[in-house]
C-alpha cells in the first residue's frame, strides 16, 4: 500500500495470508535428500539434521508478521530511479546535529541485516554519541525493490542511484557504509562521488590487482592466503550466480527449502562460530532474511548482481574521501592495510577486531554500532 509524497512514496510491507499458507504447505511437503556422508558436519554443506530443525521452526514457530511490523515502525518508502522502483528504510534522527548515512547490504543479506541497529544509530542512548539520519535501500532485484528487466544495473549504476536517492531525501552530502556488495558500492560512492560523499566506512576494502606480498607481516600474509583459498575452493556459489543466475534462480524461487539451504550455508560458513550460525545469530533474524527473499521471489533477481558486477570494480578507482575500514576475522575477503591504502588513499581509522564475521550487524551488533560510530566520527573529524 502506497501514498504519494512527491517523488517518494510511503510503503507498507504486507504478505498475503495465502502466500504465508503456501509457504507452510511447501515446507510440510518438502522432499529432502539423505544425510551427508562427510566426516565433518558442514563439509558437504548444510547438515540434514540442522535443516530439518530450522524448517520445522519456520513452518510452525516463526512469525513473519512481527518482522513486517518492525519494518513499518522504522519507516518504509519507495521511489523510482531510472525507471526502477527502489525500496528503502528511512529513519530520521531527532537530533539536530545528525548526519545522513546510507547503509548498503550485500548478498545473501537484505535490509534485515540492519533492522536491529537503525534505532540506536539514529537516536543513541548516549547523548555524546554521534547520531545519523539512516537510509537503508534494498538493492535492485532484492526485497521490495523492483527487479531489473534489462542488463545494466551493476554496482556503478547502483551507486549513482543512491546519490539520487539521498538527494531526493534532502541529503546532498552524506556518509556511506557497507560490506560485501554494499562495500563495493560504498567504495564506488566514495571514489566516483566525492562532491556528495563526506566519507565512508566499510568492512570490505578490496585492493587493486597485482599487489605484492613483500613486506607483509605473517598475519597479513595469512589474510591473503585465506582470501585466495576462499576464491579457489569456496566460491562456487559466486561463479554459479555470475554465469548462470537464471538456472539456479528456478530452484531458489520454487523451493523454500532450497532457498533456505542456499542462504543458510553462507551464514554458517561466513560467521565467526565453531559450528552453527545460531551460536551468534538468532534463528528469527536469519529467517527474516530468507523469508523476505521467498515472499518477494527474488532468488534469481538478487543472484543477477553477480552476473552484472562480478570482478567489475575498476582497478584504477581511487577513493580520496576519508575512509574508516574494519576487517572482521572471519570475513571471506581480507586485504592488508598496505594493499588497501593503494585504493583508499585517506584511511583515517583501521580496525581488525578479535571476533566477528561477514554479518557483524547480526553477529556482534553492539560492537558493530560502536565501531561504525567511531569510524564515522574519525571520518568527520578528518574533514574539519
Amino acid at each position: 500500500m502506497s501514498r504519494s509524497t512527491s517523488d517518494v512514496q510511503a510503503f507498507e510491507a504486507r504478505a498475503t495470508d495465502a502466500d504465508l499458507d503456501d509457504l507452510r504447505t511447501r515446507l510440510a511437503a518438502a522432499r529432502l535428500p539423505e544425510a551427508e556422508t562427510g566426516p565433518g558436519r558442514w563439509d558437504q554443506g548444510v547438515p540434514l539434521a540442522d535443516l530439518v530443525e530450522v524448517v520445522g521452526y519456520w513452518r510452525t514457530g516463526y512469525d513473519w508478521r512481527s518482522f513486517e511490523t518492525r519494518l513499518d515502525r522504522i519507516g518504509q518508502f519507495r521511489t523510482v530511479i531510472d525507471g526502477l522502483g527502489i525500496h528503502f528504510l528511512h529513519r530520521r534522527s531527532a537530533r539536530a546535529d545528525a548526519t545522513p548515512l546510507v547503509l548498503t547490504h550485500g548478498w545473501p543479506g537484505s535490509v534485515a541485516e540492519f533492522v536491529d541497529v537503525v534505532d540506536e544509530l539514529a537516536d543513541p542512548k548516549d547523548a555524546d554519541a554521534p547520531a545519523f539520519h539512516v537510509v537503508v535501500p534494498s538493492l535492485p532485484g532484492f526485497g521490495y525493490s523492483d527487479k531489473p528487466t534489462t542488463t545494466g544495473w551493476g554496482t556503478e549504476k547502483i551507486a549513482a542511484a543512491w546519490v539520487e536517492l539521498m538527494g531526493r531525501l534532502g541529503y546532498s552530502e552524506f556518509l556511506a557504509h557497507g560490506g560485501d556488495w554494499g562495500g563495493n558500492i560504498t567504495t564506488v560512492l566514495g571514489g566516483r562521488f566525492p562532491e556528495h560523499v563526506l566519507g565512508i566506512h566499510t568492512t570490505f576494502a578490496e585492493s587493486p590487482p597485482g599487489m605484492t606480498t613483500d613486506g607483509l607481516t605473517a598475519a597479513e600474509r595469512a589474510w591473503t592466503e585465506e582470501t585466495h583459498d576462499f576464491w579457489d575452493h569456496r566460491a562456487a556459489y559466486a561463479k554459479q550466480q555470475a554465469t548462470r543466475p537464471q538456472t539456479i534462480g528456478y530452484s531458489l524461487v520454487d523451493s523454500p527449502v532450497g532457498l533456505l539451504a542456499w542462504i543458510l550455508d553462507k551464514f554458517a560458513e561466513w560467521s565467526d562460530t565453531e559450528d552453527s550460525p545460531f551460536e551468534t545469530i538468532a534463528r528469527d533474524r536469519i529467517l527474516d532474511d530468507v523469508t523476505l527473499y521467498w515472499l518477494t521471489r527474488s532468488g534469481a533477481s538478487s543472484a543477477r548482481i553477480y552476473y552484472e558486477s562480478h570482478n567489475s570494480l575498476d582497478p584504477e578507482l581511487k577513493v580520496d574521501v576519508p575512509s574508516a575500514i574494519t576487517i572482521y576475522p572471519r570475513d571471506i575477503e581480507k586485504y592488508p592495510r598496505a594493499w588497501a591504502q593503494e585504493r583508499y588513499r585517506q584511511i583515517v581509522r583501521w580496525r581488525a577486531p578479535e571476533s566477528g564475521g561477514h554479518f557483524p550487524s547480526l553477529e556482534v551488533p553492539e560492537y558493530f554500532v560502536n565501531d561504525l560510530r567511531e569510524g564515522l566520527a574519525a571520518v568527520m573529524a578528518a574533514r574539519r
